[in-house]
């Protein structure tokens, strides 16, 4: 059974491919290098859990994707615009809406929804901001994706697979 990887695989593929994001990483984020400025901006695939269904497993899946913020040297007292602060946080925040938005547009009616994989629910976007090791700030999406459960008739009574 690869559904597993042909999900990871698939979103990691997108990923790359967007010039907006330099690194795609899957797993823990707290095992990602988030000091390491090279990486940035960065895109994160996690696979919060699974529902077995009949005849379907329904993944839930987070993708987060965040870059570094940057303080300007202009001192604050100096700006003439306050809207937008003293750092690249909105520059951001528009840069990574822009990656997931394409990422649940290309999940619902592009090229990735050919690809056997059906979507469950509404996808869920949520800004965020943490400091790691640095100051970080992005867009959090989370989704549900259905794929065939096509071997859940090859397991025999006593647990063996006939392959």
């Amino acid at each position: 059974m690869t559904t597993f990887y042909d999900i990871l695989d698939t979103l990691k593929t997108y990923l790359q491919g967007n010039s907006n994001i330099n690194t795609v990483t899957s797993g823990d984020i707290f095992e990602v290098d988030l000091a390491k400025q090279s990486i940035f901006p960065l895109a994160h695939i996690i696979v919060n859990n699974c529902t077995f269904q009949e005849h379907v497993v329904v993944f839930n899946v987070q993708v987060i994707c965040m870059d570094v913020v940057h303080d300007t040297n202009e001192d604050v007292k100096d700006q003439n615009d306050y809207f937008h602060g003293i750092n690249n946080k909105q520059d951001i925040q528009n840069t990574m809406f822009f990656v997931v938005n394409g990422l649940q547009s290309a999940m619902r009616r592009g090229e990735l929804f050919t690809n056997l994989f059906q979507i469950d629910s509404d996808f869920t976007a949520d800004m965020f901001e943490d400091r790691f090791e640095n100051l970080l700030a992005g867009w959090s999406l989370t989704f549900d994706v259905i794929v065939p459960n096509n071997q859940i008739s090859d397991i025999n009574a006593n647990g063996q697979s006939p392959c």
